[in-house]
């Protein structure tokens, strides 16, 4: 990683290195779309060695591994079976929003307000909550699941992601 491509990792919190091969600078994943979300970022003490934390979406490693440094314990950065994490859902709820996509429940969701997604927010809540005591547990995972999409929605109307709550939980946790 040269100046510019730490620069441009910082700025848009997604890893981007210098390519020597290709001559420039190169965002892992833009092919591929195996992006790596910066999470935290630290520069030792002789600032010549760079440790970044990232959520990455799909494998890391051009031979299509989880990691470089295949150990032969993957399980420790393994992602769920269907490769999709909470990171896709807010990226499609973003993109979705983004983009106006006609037609999408999210935008649909989001053109009625801040009141209406934050209500949604709270009748999901108390869905989670009854089944979380009454229900199965199948229906818990399943009102647990949209509670985590409005929220996501509720963040990205007001603002934020889930960056911002990484951020705000560490800084609790520092105390």
């Amino acid at each position: 990683m040269n100046e510019e491509a730490f620069e441009k990792t910082q700025a848009e919190n997604r890893v981007t290195f210098y390519s020597r091969s290709k001559q420039r600078l190169w965002t892992k994943g833009e092919s591929s779309n195996n992006f790596l979300d910066v999470v935290d970022l630290k520069i030792d003490c002789d600032q010549d060695t760079i440790l970044i934390k990232v959520n990455a979406h799909g494998p890391t490693c051009h031979t299509g591994t989880v990691s470089c440094f295949d150990d032969g314990d993957e399980s420790r950065f393994r992602e769920s079976e269907n490769n999709f994490t909470i990171n896709d859902l807010e990226k499609t709820i973003h993109q979705r929003i983004d983009d106006k996509v006609e037609g999408s429940y999210t935008f649909s969701l989001i053109q009625k307000g801040i009141n209406k997604v934050a209500q949604k927010v709270g009748e999901e809540a108390v869905e989670t909550v009854i089944d979380a005591i009454n229900g199965t547990d199948e229906d818990f995972l399943y009102e647990a699941g949209d509670l985590m999409y409005h929220y996501l929605v509720l963040l990205k109307a007001k603002g934020y992601s889930l960056a911002d709550i990484e951020k705000e939980l560490a800084k609790r946790h520092s105390k």
